[in-house]
């Protein structure tokens, strides 16, 4: 189906365009039969999943493909867990649609929303300190290239593709299908409390080495932080759901009801942002549950927000953190949201930014209202200084040039990219920035 393009936007009102046309492929072919045809006219050619990237990277100027229709289970081998998915399923879909076979995500991030391919393409993430993200998974995929081919990637069809596909930034083509090594569907067993923030700092290496998924939030102006540990357990252990009214007053009111209300009142009256910070670090209080993994990692994001993520050599993480908030302090600035911090395992996926090393992440954010400009560079430049790599699908601005430095096998990937895409037909003006023209 083809339609006139109206104006896009993204979840986080960060980026905009009116597109010459959408398409809304439902099959392989339809996205081959499209590709051409753009190729004919001379047009560039972006796919977008859910529109969750707070970057520019799905901006497509002449022919936006719609992959909501290319979407479900394609196939299924129970007795190794690789599934395939088409590219536009959505996450949230997932436990559905994996449950009958007895499988789920090894891992997964806080939030559902996006598409797989946008996910994996992107470098989403969990957290974990021995797991890796959401592309090492992927053992195979079948993608449309620059010329309207469709061609199919794995270990034993050019296999030297393969670590460039898993993550490649919709540059290289269109990703149609992917293959994915899933494993048994497990429980988790979360457990969230305050805790002192100097105190978590110093016990960071110990604490995300010894936890299967450690993470923690720091509200700016404030001394606490709330920390989320989950242990994985079978899925015939005894669970412990959350009640519903309960989770509804821990995660409606209490962290979207909260976050919304301070964001609000950081933009009304800014030098009340730090007391009213202190009434939420007041009202955190710890809880446990355990359920099946994917209604422990998830969490509903109901306040809009722009983002900011970088991915730092592990042991970096809290010399990196202790400026950041010496920084706030310093420019007197009024911060309403959280700092999320994470980790995860090294791989061996070209462009991701945990690529040959533990990695802890460090994520900032403001309100959706409020410029987030001042904010994330000066955060930016603490992190560039302690050889962070910044999260493609969120706010950065770092060139191809300097992001040669972070990423050993740069050139490798762009010689993949003047191989399937010589004619920069999936380019856009942030993929020209990050990987050149």
């Amino acid at each position: 189906m083809t339609a006139s393009g109206g104006t896009w936007r993204n979840w986080g009102r960060t980026e905009r365009v009116k597109p010459h046309r959408v398409e809304r492929p439902a099959t392989p072919e339809a996205v081959q039969r499209a590709v051409q045809a753009a190729g004919r006219a001379g047009l560039r050619v972006k796919p977008v999943g859910a529109s969750h990237s707070f970057s520019g990277i799905a901006v497509a100027p002449d022919v936006q493909l719609d992959l909501d229709d290319l979407s479900g289970l394609v196939a299924v081998d129970e007795a190794t867990g690789r599934v395939t998915l088409r590219a536009g399923t959505r996450l949230f879909r997932l436990p559905d649609l994996l449950a009958p076979h007895g499988l789920a995500m090894q891992n997964m991030g806080d939030i559902d929303r996006q598409s797989i391919a946008g996910a994996t393409s992107t470098g989403t993430h969990g957290t974990g300190l021995a797991f890796g993200g959401l592309a090492t998974r992927i053992a195979g995929a079948r993608i449309v290239t620059g010329t309207g081919e469709l061609l199919s990637v794995s270990a034993t069809e050019h296999p030297e593709l393969l670590p460039a596909v898993r993550l490649g930034l919709g540059a290289l083509g269109v990703l149609v299908e992917l293959d994915l090594d899933l494993v048994p569907e497990f429980a988790l067993h979360a457990a969230e409390a305050p805790e002192p923030l100097d105190a978590v700092l110093e016990s960071w290496s110990e604490r995300v080495a010894s936890a299967d998924h450690f993470e923690f939030y720091w509200f700016p102006h404030t001394s606490r932080v709330l920390t989320m540990t989950n242990t994985r357990m079978p899925l015939d252990a005894p669970l412990a759901p959350q009640h519903p009214l309960a989770r509804f007053v821990d995660d409606e009111l209490l962290a979207n009801g909260a976050v919304g209300a301070v964001s609000v009142l950081s933009r009304i009256a800014p030098p009340l942002t730090p007391h009213a910070a202190k009434l939420v670090e007041r009202a955190l209080s710890s809880r446990e549950w355990s359920d099946r993994s994917a209604r422990v990692y998830a969490s509903r994001r109901a306040v809009r927000f722009r983002e900011m993520e970088y991915a730092l050599p592990l042991e970096q993480v809290p010399e990196a953190f202790r400026e950041v908030r010496a920084l706030i302090e310093r420019r007197g600035w009024r911060v309403s949201f959280p700092i999320e911090v994470r980790a995860a395992a090294a791989d061996d996926v070209w462009l991701s930014t945990a690529y040959q090393r533990s990695t802890g992440y460090l994520a900032v954010h403001r309100y959706f209202r409020e410029d987030p400009t001042e904010y994330f560079a000066a955060v930016e430049a603490i992190m560039v200084a302690h050889g962070g790599r910044p999260h493609w699908g969120k706010m950065h601005t770092r060139t191809a040039e300097q992001l040669r430095e972070s990423y050993p096998r740069f050139d490798d990937f762009l010689a993949v990219r003047d191989r399937l895409d010589p004619e920069r037909r999936f380019a856009n003006p942030y993929l020209d920035r990050v990987l050149g023209a």
